[in-house]
């Protein structure tokens, strides 16, 4: 079995997160989603695990961040396309979520961000690296 990585984060209502990543067009995997769970699928590799608050708490043995006044974490995404990009943002922002910061547009690379329902920090980007300016400065060396 190939290694996964699981991002977990708490939320406040596991039903309003649940359309809110939907209308994103996130999937959920049913077998790990609950009343207080939802399991959302970004890839093979990688789950997105959403917990009531409280029990999100109970995981963490810690107090739990407000993500509306502090990062705890920025979730970074690739997307295929500049175009994916926009679709992902634009469906966050028309479906409650909010305006992080400025699209960033390298030439080679380009994100936009925005925060989800609960304040948590999220960050959708494209990269062709065979743009990626190269250094041809050959003093350095």
């Amino acid at each position: 079995m190939s290694t996964m990585l699981f991002v977990n984060l708490p939320v406040a209502d596991v039903a309003r997160s649940r359309a809110f990543y939907t209308s994103l067009g996130f999937r959920f995997d049913p077998m790990f989603c609950d009343q207080g769970t939802l399991c959302m699928e970004v890839n093979e590799g990688c789950r997105v695990v959403l917990h009531r608050t409280q029990r999100f708490a109970g995981y963490a043995a810690s107090a739990v961040a407000d993500p509306h006044t502090a990062r705890e974490a920025l979730v970074a995404v690739s997307a295929s396309s500049r175009a994916e990009v926009d679709r992902y943002a634009d469906a966050a922002l028309e479906h409650g979520g909010s305006h992080l910061r400025d699209p960033e547009d390298l030439g080679f690379m380009y994100c936009r961000s925005f925060c989800d329902l609960d304040g948590h920090a999220w960050e959708v980007l494209w990269m062709d690296p065979s743009q990626i300016p190269q250094d041809t400065d050959d003093s350095a060396a």
